[in-house]
C-alpha cells in the first residue's frame, strides 16, 4: 500500500478550509427566514467533489456525497462502537482464521438489482488485487472473500486478526459489481455519470463549483429519509458559509468550524452547535533515530516543557480535551486507560532530565503545516514554553506538500501534526508505532512494543485486546514515542430550524453521515 494514500485519509482530513475567520454579519436577519421545509436540506461545503469513485476518493466532500450513495457494512455510534448498516451481524471463527458477515436482504441498487454478498466480495477483492486506497493497508490479513449466500460473506484470513472486521466494516464502501466490473481498472474508473447507487439519497444533478443535488430514495432499507432532497452548496471559505447560514441560504455547515468562529457563534440564537469528538489527536513526535532524541530522558524533558492546558484553552478556545498523554483517547471509552496521567508542565524537571542526559544548549527544529490554523496557533506556544526549560525550538512552517514529504522521509527533529481518524487502536498503533509501520514518522523500533501490538491485533475481542494495547499505550507514553497534546472537540453548525441529526465522532462523519441525514427533519 502507498504510504501517501494512507496519510491523506488519516491526516489530511483534519485540515480546516481556512484560517480562523471572524464571524461576518449579524443574526438580526434570522427572524425573517421562512420555516424549514422537509422538501430540502442544504449543506455548505468548501470544496467540489473530486472523485465519484468511493473506493478511491477520500476528500471530505467526496466522502460526504459518496457515503450517501454507497453503503458501508457498518456505521459508528458516538462512543466509536460499530453499529449495523448493510451488515446486521458479524463474528470471527473460533480459531480466528475466518470471519463471517450477514447482510440485510432489503437494500437495492438504484437500477433495481439487489445489493448482495457478490457486491461485497467484488469490492473488497478488487481493493486487495489492485492494492489501492486506505482499505488495502488495513486488510493485509485477507486471503479470500467468498459469497456463501446472497446475504452472507465469509472472509478467509491468513492469520488471526481481530482488527479485520472493524476495519473492513468501517472503511470499505460497497459498490455495484455489475457496474464497476466493466471497468478495465476499478482504480482508474471515474464513475462520473449514470450513477448506480444504494444509499438514502441518489445523486441527480451536478453543477461544479455550485451545487450537488441528491434526491430521497423511498423504501431505503435502514429507514426512508424524512427530507426529499439534500443539496451540497460550494462556498469559497468558512466566512461565506457562516453568512449563508445566518441568512437562511443553507441549513448546515458541513465542515468543522475553526475554534474562534465556534466561540463567536455559540451565543447566536439562530444557530445550534453540535459538538463532535475527534477520533484522532494532535501531537508532537520526536525523531528517535536522531541524537540526542534517541535518549528517552531528552524526550521526557521535551514532554515536560509543553504547557498543555494553555494550548487547549488559548489556541483551541477550550474546544479540546486532555488525553492524559495517552494514545488511547476519551473518544473511544471502551479502550481508555484510567491510570493514564498527563505529563506535567515542569520546566525545572526538564532541566534536570537534560542534565542527567548530559545535554546542554539543546536546539531543535520543529516542522508543521503552515496552512493548519490550529497548529499555526499553538506551534509558537510550544516554542515559548520550551524556552523556560532552556530549550531552543526553531519553527519551520511548511507548505503542505513539503511538510508531507519531510514527514514521510523522517526529515525532522520534531513533527507537529494531528491524526484525523484513529478508530481501531490495535490496528492504528501498528501503523504508527510498529517497526516499519506505514505512518511511523518517528522511526520507533521497539521489540517489546511490537510484541504487545501483535498480541492485541491477534485478539478477537476488545476484552482480550485491551490489556496488551493498554500496556502498549503506556509504553508509548513512558518512552515518549508520541506526545499527545489534546483531542479536539469539533463544532458543526446548523440552523435551529432543523433537528433529528445523529452525530457520530470525527469530522468525516459528524452529522453529515447517512443515518444522520436520513433522520434530519424540520424542528417542531
Amino acid at each position: 500500500m502507498r504510504r501517501g494514500v494512507l496519510l491523506a485519509a488519516l491526516a489530511a482530513l483534519t485540515l480546516s478550509a481556512a484560517c480562523a475567520p471572524s464571524v461576518p454579519g449579524s443574526s438580526g436577519s434570522a427572524g425573517a427566514q421562512q420555516p424549514a421545509s422537509s422538501d430540502r436540506l442544504t449543506i455548505g461545503t468548501t470544496a467540489d467533489v473530486l472523485n465519484y469513485n468511493p473506493l478511491v476518493g477520500n476528500s471530505r466532500t467526496d466522502s460526504w456525497v459518496t457515503n450517501l450513495m454507497y453503503p458501508h457494512l457498518t456505521q459508528m455510534d458516538m462512543s466509536g462502537k460499530r453499529v449495523p448498516y448493510l451488515a446486521t451481524e458479524w463474528s470471527y471463527a473460533e480459531d480466528g482464521k475466518s470471519a463471517t458477515v450477514t447482510l440485510r436482504d432489503d437494500m437495492k441498487w438504484s437500477d433495481g438489482k439487489p445489493v448482495t454478498a457478490d457486491d461485497v466480495v467484488f469490492s473488497v477483492m478488487t481493493v486487495k488485487k489492485e492494492n489501492f486506497g486506505v482499505v488495502a493497508g488495513l486488510i493485509t490479513a485477507l486471503d479470500e472473500a467468498v459469497a456463501v449466500s446472497p446475504t452472507q460473506v465469509r472472509f478467509d484470513l491468513t492469520r488471526p486478526d481481530g482488527t479485520f472486521l472493524d476495519n473492513v466494516g468501517f472503511w470499505l464502501p460497497v459498490v455495484p459489481k455489475h457496474v464497476f466490473e466493466k471497468a478495465p481498472s476499478v482504480q482508474k474508473f471515474a464513475n462520473d455519470s449514470n450513477w448506480v447507487s444504494a444509499g438514502p439519497f441518489k445523486l441527480t444533478k451536478v453543477e461544479r463549483g455550485q451545487r450537488y443535488v441528491m434526491e430521497r430514495v423511498d423504501g431505503f432499507g435502514p429507514g426512508a429519509p424524512a427530507v426529499k432532497e439534500v443539496v451540497f452548496r460550494v462556498f469559497p471559505d468558512v466566512n461565506t458559509e457562516v453568512l449563508a447560514l445566518r441568512n437562511g441560504e443553507i441549513d448546515v455547515i458541513g465542515n468543522v468550524l475553526p475554534p474562534a468562529t465556534a466561540a463567536e457563534l455559540k451565543n447566536d440564537p439562530s444557530v445550534k452547535l453540535e459538538q463532535i469528538p475527534s477520533l484522532g489527536w494532535a501531537h508532537l513526535q520526536y525523531n528517535v533515530k536522531r541524537k540526542p532524541l534517541d535518549d528517552v530522558r531528552v524526550r521526557q524533558a521535551l514532554a515536560h516543557a509543553v504547557d498543555y492546558e494553555a494550548i487547549r484553552n488559548i489556541a483551541l478556545k477550550g474546544y479540546a480535551k486532555s488525553s492524559n498523554s495517552s494514545v488511547l483517547t476519551p473518544s473511544l471509552p471502551e479502550w481508555t486507560d484510567p491510570s493514564a496521567k498527563e505529563y506535567a508542565f515542569d520546566p525545572a524537571l526538564s532541566k534536570q532530565l537534560l542534565a542527567q542526559a548530559g545535554v546542554s544548549n539543546l536546539s531543535l527544529s520543529m516542522i508543521y503545516d503552515q496552512a493548519d490554523p490550529n497548529i499555526a496557533r499553538w506551534a509558537p506556544m510550544v516554542r515559548d514554553s520550551a524556552k523556560q526549560a532552556g530549550i531552543t525550538i526553531k519553527l519551520q512552517g511548511l507548505e503542505r506538500n513539503t511538510y508531507v514529504d519531510k514527514s514521510l522521509n523522517h526529515d525532522f527533529d520534531i513533527y507537529a501534526g494531528s491524526w484525523a481518524i484513529m478508530d481501531n487502536p490495535p490496528a492504528n498503533l501498528g501503523l504508527a508505532f510498529k517497526t516499519g509501520g506505514y505512518i511511523n514518522y518517528g522511526q520507533v523500533s521497539d521489540p517489546e512494543l511490537d510484541a504487545l501490538i501483535d498480541k492485541a491485533q491477534k485478539a478477537l475481542s476488545v476484552e482480550e485486546a485491551k490489556p496488551p494495547i493498554q500496556e502498549a499505550a503506556r509504553r508509548i507514553r513512558d518512552q515518549v514515542y508520541d506526545n499527545v497534546l489534546y483531542v479536539e472537540t469539533f463544532n458543526i453548525a446548523h440552523s435551529v430550524k432543523w433537528t433529528g441529526f445523529k452525530p457520530m465522532p470525527s469530522e468525516l462523519l459528524s452529522i453529515v453521515n447517512p443515518l444522520s441525514l436520513a433522520a434530519a427533519k424540520p424542528a417542531g
